[in-house]
């Protein structure tokens, strides 16, 4: 047998220049008390925690792979949910940073998150048009609802009753009673998709946002409120300008409530709302599509809505007088007077998510703005009678391009990465990942640093090559080097020029000079280039490189092939073809033997400089191969493409060495250091990633293994949903799903059912020989798992076996297991109840396995004694529970009011609320009053 050849691997250290990914959303968060000073954004498979007074960043909360989508805070103050790309939502402790819950249950991007008024629930809606009901003390899930048939865009609990609101791009709203879990009522008035929707006073208006200029507005009315609203006086009530086309909705009497259409306001933006979001106080509604103006309404309180409704009467009655004499005026609130259009204020670039702060109960509040440009812009909004105004401008985006960087390399010393984009250049310290340099350029295709590190060159998309001084930032000189494109620029091995090849069919040769300029120095020489001579070309020249040893040049062309010329005389060497699409990247190996092509054709080529052979044509990429090198001293080399993803191969044996997964847009640069140590990408996500090479050995028959377990794991994921016996209804289903982690947990319980079976049989046999001899036997040697969880009993083992489920995957995991190991742990729950071991989990796992295999249950004689003791002993011991937390809830509340009045502090609750909470009784008692 032979040697296996062995690598070491490389893996992501780092991910850096992004302040915000343009698929989530950003928040206000409350840290350590502070409001206003931090907002949490997602960058990539990131959540970033930014400083905003500060520009720096506070936390990371590190994600797995996938995107993150969607973010909401907690009304505790203390965590925060994330929804990711693969339909997985996480919860985080913000002053730990620590992964506390994972909720696994859709099968697409999650796209909406909210948590209820105390933050015991939380409720998510994806892609896949479902919903979910998260438990978050139980860490599980309570039911999934079905019944929308496009992407959720927004969900919402309901403040004082029991029930969901959520919205859809099939047009409709939908009205869910979580009590009896089912829709109750569905709003059909959107002639499209519905975006976003927001509840105001307190949930007795609803605002929608569809894909037209149109704000549509919902009257709540709760089963109830009808009579007392009627015995409101007309003088108090307020009278809302209904459209004329409004229907009269037949409503049912198990309806909790009922919405009537009152009218609509007008956006000045044409295209559809992508967010609408209000303050805490109500004070305004902001909304934005996806342009770079903002819609603001302001929301005026009753107190001001009485006195414009008085000063509208005054004016009303003044101008009668003088028309017709006295007589009597009748003025009516309006819609248009509720929800008042302002100004629409302009933020720097296209707005993708905001998020609203109250500064304080005048006319500011505090906006931050995610924008499209990868940045982050915080003002206040003021709101005057007439007009919305912006103050207090900051943008947070130094640490970040504004666009995707196209081009990235080391410095000599690997100490130093530069990076450049349509706008600018950045150079970035390699240890610390904080940008040290920012240079504005035009838009920059190809970098390079000159010998010394002092200076940096790039070509530019209009054929021109800038020169900039790294110590000052500044740039030295413009050159107007082709008359297209220039793509590409490679150093000559002895550092004394270089050569560029460009759109415009020519490949240039140039040479360093040290010229005297007064304008930078007047004692120092600066650094230019010197045009040498010119190869023209037939065709666009897309690539050029050197080879190590200088005695070759080789370019690739747009019509398919790479020809090679001899470096000091340019005559014709060698010309490679076999490519089907133009060749966008090629590398030379360092002992100039090997050269690689990448080409939009997704393959790579390898090929022999010396006879120009093809050793090997290999489908590398699933797109366009975009950028290729070779590892420095070896036949290893890395490739990118717009399939999002980097690999390493080996020139050699043509074999995939590794994939480099964390991108989440296409790659369209590399570099690695001349150490081949660390490898740097740059992607469309506006991400630059760094990835590090360790000394962990990588065998090709384990990475090959690893990526068919992966591909299982995406089968198993991608599996019909398991059907519940009993279940009549497609509206509610069970809220998780099948994943690997279930299907091991699964495998985990069925094996050790089997060893507590095993167990319980050895000992029953051991009792058996000792009744038999009448001596006291040796008891039979442990089996090893059970002493592993260091326990003594079968028994005991079984339950640490189900306490080490996670609470999220435990009925995922029972609902897998065949009736016969349900069987067998029915006789052990009943053992565990009656020991009185963890009553809650044992409950919790009866009446699920109770509801799933009913049927074989209650027709399997053998287990009729065992339910019969079930059902005294669950309700004994459940009944202990909840007296045990009934009194140690009253002896809180006992303490709790006993500070309380000593210190004159109230805790678990704001003073704002329990004022609130009063003026709300006291309205009712008066309301019944008059009622009676």
């Amino acid at each position: 047998m032979g040697l296996t050849k062995q690598y070491l691997r490389y893996q992501h250290s780092a991910v850096f220049g992004i302040v915000g990914s343009q698929k989530s959303n950003i928040v206000f968060l409350d840290i350590r008390g502070t409001r206003g000073k931090y907002c949490a954004v997602g960058a990539c498979e990131n959540v970033l925690i930014w400083d905003l007074r500060t520009g720096e960043k506070f936390n990371d909360l590190k994600g797995d792979k996938h995107e993150v989508t969607v973010i909401c805070r907690c009304p505790d103050k203390r965590h925060l949910a994330v929804g990711y790309d693969d339909g997985t939502v996480r919860v985080f402790d913000l002053t730990s940073g620590d992964l506390l819950i994972t909720f696994s249950g859709h099968k697409s991007a999650v796209t909406a998150l909210r948590y209820d008024r105390q933050g015991l629930r939380l409720v998510s809606g994806a892609r896949d048009t479902d919903v979910i009901v998260w438990d978050i003390v139980n860490e599980s899930g309570l039911f999934r609802l079905r019944g929308h048939k496009g992407q959720i865009t927004q969900v919402c609990f309901l403040k004082e009753n029991n029930v969901l609101v959520t919205s859809s791009k099939d047009t409709f709203i939908k009205f869910w009673d979580l009590d009896t879990q089912h829709c109750f009522k569905t709003l059909v008035g959107h002639r499209s998709e519905v975006y976003d929707f927001v509840l105001l006073k307190n949930d007795h208006r609803l605002v929608t946002g569809s894909s037209d200029s149109e704000l549509r507005v919902w009257d709540i009315t709760y089963k109830g409120q009808e009579v007392a609203d009627a015995a409101e006086s007309p003088e108090k009530k307020l009278k809302l300008d209904t459209s004329e086309d409004e229907e009269e909705e037949e409503e049912s009497e198990l309806n909790i409530l009922k919405c009537t259409k009152v009218g609509s306001v007008m956006r000045l933006g044409r295209d559809r709302v992508v967010s609408m979001v209000t303050d805490e106080l109500e004070s305004i509604l902001v909304c934005h599509g996806n342009a770079a103006n903002v819609d603001v309404f302001a929301l005026p309180s009753e107190e001001k809505l009485k006195k414009h409704l008085a000063k509208r009467e005054k004016k009303a009655k003044r101008k009668l007088k003088e028309e017709e004499g006295e007589g009597e005026v009748t003025v009516e609130i309006k819609l248009m007077d509720e929800i008042k259009r302002m100004t629409a204020v302009k933020m720097a670039a296209k707005v993708r998510a905001l998020d609203l702060l109250e500064e304080q109960e005048g006319e500011s509040v505090k906006c931050v703005c995610l924008l499209n440009n990868n940045s982050i812009q915080t003002s206040a909004i003021h709101v005057d009678n007439k007009k919305a105004e912006l103050s207090d401008v900051k943008t947070l985006g130094l640490p970040a391009h504004r666009t995707t960087p196209r081009t990235t390399c080391f410095s000599s010393d690997n100490l130093a990465i530069l990076s450049a984009s349509s706008e600018s250049i950045k150079i970035w310290n390699r240890d610390s990942l904080q940008p040290i340099r920012t240079m504005p350029c035009e838009y920059a295709i190809t970098s390079m640093f000159a010998p010394g590190d002092r200076h940096v060159i790039i070509g530019t998309k209009s054929g021109k090559l800038q020169i900039f001084d790294v110590a000052s930032g500044s740039l030295l000189e413009d050159i107007e080097a082709h008359s297209g494109p220039l793509w590409s620029v490679s150093m000559a091995p002895d550092k004394r020029g270089i050569m560029t090849g460009s759109a415009d069919h020519n490949i240039k040769f140039w040479n360093f000079e040290l010229i005297k300029d007064e304008e930078h120095s007047s004692t120092s020489k600066r650094l230019t280039l010197e045009h040498k001579k010119t190869l023209k070309m037939d065709e666009d020249v897309l690539c050029v490189k050197y080879s190590p040893d200088q005695k070759f040049v080789a370019a690739s062309l747009m019509d398919n092939t790479v020809k090679v010329f001899f470096s000091d005389t340019l005559k014709f060497f060698l010309s490679m073809y076999g490519h089907k699409l133009p060749v966008l990247c090629m590398d030379i190996s360092s002992d100039s033997t090997l050269l690689v092509t990448g080409s939009a054709d997704r393959n790579v080529k390898i090929w022999g400089m010396d006879f120009g052979d093809c050793h090997k044509s290999i489908f590398a990429h699933d797109d366009s191969i975009m950028c290729i090198q070779f590892v420095p001293r070896t036949h290893l080399f890395f490739s990118g493409g717009k399939d999002r993803k980097l690999k390493q191969w080996d020139a050699d044996n043509f074999e995939l060495v590794s994939t480099l997964q964390g991108h989440h847009g296409e790659v369209f640069s590399l570099t690695v250091s001349s150490s081949a140590n660390f490898v740097v990408s740059g992607s469309q996500d506006r991400s630059l990633r760094l990835w590090e090479k360790t000394q962990e050995v990588l065998v090709l028959e384990d990475e090959r293994e690893m990526e068919r377990e992966q591909e299982f794991e995406e089968a198993i994921s991608n599996e019909m949903e398991v059907v519940v016996p009993g279940e009549t209804t497609t509206e509610v289903a069970l809220a998780g799903k099948k994943t690997v982690e279930t299907v091991k947990a699964a495998e985990r319980l069925m094996e050790a059912i089997e060893v507590y079976r095993e167990e319980s049989a050895n000992i029953q046999l051991h009792k058996a020989e000792c009744q038999k001899t009448g001596k006291e036997l040796a008891p039979p040697q442990l089996n090893p798992l059970i002493l592993a969880y260091g326990v003594t009993s079968p028994t005991r083992y079984l339950l640490e076996v189900i306490k080490r489920i996670k609470s999220s995957e435990l009925e995922e995991a029972l609902l897998v297991l065949p009736f016969g190991y349900v069987m067998d742990l029915l006789k052990v729950l009943d053992i565990f109840l009656q020991a009185g071991w963890e009553p809650e989990l044992s409950c919790r796992c009866l009446l699920f396995l109770l509801r799933v295999h009913h049927g074989q249950i209650t027709s399997s004689q053998a287990l009729l004694p065992v339910i019969d003791r079930l059902r005294t002993c669950t309700l004994t011991q459940v009944t202990q529970l909840r007296d045990q937390i009934g009194f140690n809830l009253a002896g809180l509340q006992f303490l709790q009011g006993q500070i309380e009045r000593t210190d004159e502090v109230m805790f678990f609750k704001d003073a704002t609320d329990r004022l609130r909470e009063k003026k709300r009784k006291r309205k009712k008692k008066v309301i019944l009053a008059i009622k009676t």
